[in-house]
């Protein structure tokens, strides 16, 4: 699932006549690239969430023919959902039993999206279940505060020197009485893995935001990550968007992963 539902406040003017996820990079709208690289690493089914502008991402991109693909629309009434409530409403056309990709609109990373599928087994140990798995990042300097702490990160750091994909448990970086955790925090990148059952008490059509399930799944330790340290930008205003295209290398960096 790539949410595409956002207003885009950050990026206006430039969203007021045209969605966020069709913002020019590189030659190509933002969204492309997503469905590009899905298609290139052994996806053949994506929804599209919509609220904004919605019909002219749906004109753009039709039926998914022309990338490979075959895209569904989730169409949700002007102001959107949130995270939350988007996903929980597109989810009946996703499996009852199995973990689904989900993909913010407005990043751009190099992150192995094939991966997703070796690592959904993670979601089925009986030992250590978990409902969601987080691609996290370092902390930009838009988000110094960052969103989770990765546990055990002296062993994470030493099987990525080895050439493993570790997991790691998230645990919320202010637990229940406001106290701080001192490890390191990361920021979640806008990419990851969810179980069906996160969504469970959210019901179709209600607007939710993602953070309070995934605090929730932290403290019940039902919530992992890893740490991505390749590219990663989150195309959310102008001048991340100009940055952007001023990149001579970023496609090949997008193609080479």
């Amino acid at each position: 699932m790539i949410l595409a539902a956002g207003r885009g406040e950050r990026l206006r003017p430039l969203t007021d006549h045209c969605p966020k996820p069709l913002m020019q990079v590189h030659g190509k709208p933002l969204i492309e690239w997503h469905l590009l690289r899905l298609a290139r690493q052994g996806f053949k089914q994506v929804v599209i969430n919509t609220a904004h502008l919605g019909l002219m991402i749906e004109n753009q991109l039709g039926i998914g023919d022309r990338f490979g693909l075959s895209l569904r629309y989730s169409r949700e009434p002007e102001g959107a959902l949130e995270t939350a409530g988007g996903i929980a409403t597109a989810q009946p056309w996703a499996s009852e039993h199995q973990p689904f990709l989900v993909i913010n609109g407005d990043v751009l990373c190099d992150w192995p999206l094939e991966q997703a599928h070796a690592l959904g087994n993670a979601f089925s140990d009986a030992e250590h279940p978990i409902d969601a798995l987080l691609v996290m990042v370092k902390n930009p300097p838009h988000h110094p505060s960052g969103d989770f702490v990765l546990a055990n990160d002296e062993e994470a750091r030493e099987a990525r020197q080895d050439g493993q994909h570790t997991l790691s448990q998230l645990a919320n970086p202010v637990d229940a009485v406001g106290n701080s955790k001192d490890e390191q925090t990361l920021t979640y990148s806008g990419i990851g893995l969810f179980h069906p059952r996160l969504f469970v008490n959210v019901q179709h059509g209600e607007r939710q935001a993602l953070g309070p399930l995934l605090k929730t799944a932290a403290t019940m330790g039902r919530l992992a990550g890893l740490l991505h340290e390749g590219l990663w930008v989150d195309v959310g205003t102008v001048e991340r968007l100009e940055w952007v295209n001023s990149q001579k290398d970023l496609p090949s960096q997008l193609w080479s992963a």
